[in-house]
């Protein structure tokens, strides 16, 4: 594919974005049969089909989803020239891309996110969840602007990025509230053989509550393993299992998920930084965020 007509696109990106071709057609004022003779001639150009049908429903196939994504910040960033063009957002960006990821507290990325989205200039921020590795090639590529983690770039990873270390926090293990009691009186020996829900085998956390637990003569039952923090917090809630997280948010997740502390650790640290392709944060909305958390996140709660 040469050249890109968009026209073409933004007729497709409708389509995906209304979920049919009619309820697009009425969008874009055009009857059905144009749009989608015109993406037949946009499936020809990529070369193979950007929508799967499936029953009387169209969904977007692998290619499709890709041609999406970039639809979706090609339109974006189209409709903030708009803006400026006609004078509505003068004055530095206006969006802010963030990778956050999988294993990272969601309750830390928000609170490391919310004062771009609470800022009195306004920001559009777009929050993308993937492993460290799929962010940071997002963010070689200039699509991500700053990537959140629980752990450094990875040595020998040949791509251009820069840590910036927010804070550490020491960890809290959370029980439900009607079971903590079971397990504060001989904590840690208490956690032998008590159902636990940990993170992934593959994240830095894992391997640091491993050594701990082995330090400790500690041997928890395990009875989930979660990619996605949120996820095995939910499980907690439900009443699955133990699980650790940071005590600079320890009070959050007794409120949100119903938990209580049934002992905390400085011998576990969770770092966490701020990944940049830049070696000197330049980005307005990026260096409030990074200096926010470092001043009132991390070192208010240490």
């Amino acid at each position: 594919m040469r050249h890109l007509n968009y026209s073409h696109l933004q007729y497709f990106w409708t389509v995906a974005r209304e979920g049919s071709v009619a309820k697009a057609a009425e969008v874009l004022n055009l009857t059905p049969q144009t749009i989608s003779g015109q993406l037949k001639l946009l499936d020809e150009a990529v070369g193979q089909p950007l929508f799967n049908r499936v029953g009387r429903r169209l969904v977007l196939s692998e290619m499709g989803r890709v041609v999406n994504e970039y639809a979706e910040e090609i339109f974006t960033v189209g409709a903030e020239l708009a803006n400026v063009v006609r004078g509505h957002q003068m004055g530095g960006p206006t969006s802010l891309a963030v990778g956050i990821v999988s294993s990272l507290p969601k309750l830390i990325a928000e609170r490391i996110v919310a004062p771009a989205i609470m800022a009195e200039q306004s920001v559009r921020v777009r929050c993308h969840e993937a492993s460290l590795e799929q962010l940071l090639s997002e963010l070689a590529v200039h699509r991500l602007d700053i990537v959140l983690s629980d752990q450094p770039v990875p040595d020998g990873l040949n791509i251009k990025a820069y840590n910036h270390r927010l804070g550490e926090s020491s960890m809290s293990f959370f029980a439900l509230r009607s079971q903590a009691r079971r397990y504060r009186g001989r904590f840690p020996a208490s956690l032998t053989d008590a159902p636990m829900l940990l993170p992934s085998p593959n994240s830095a956390l894992r391997r640091r509550l491993d050594d701990w637990f082995e330090a400790h003569s500690v041997f928890p039952r395990i009875v989930g393993e979660f990619d996605d923090s949120a996820l095995l917090k939910a499980f907690g809630e439900a009443g699955a299992g133990i699980f650790a997280g940071p005590t600079v948010i320890a009070e959050e997740i007794c409120r949100m998920y119903r938990m209580s502390v049934i002992g905390e650790t400085d011998e576990i640290k969770e770092r966490f930084y701020a990944i940049s392709p830049e070696r000197r944060l330049k980005h307005s909305s990026v260096v409030m965020i990074t200096d926010t958390a470092r001043a009132d996140l991390f070192t208010a709660r240490a």
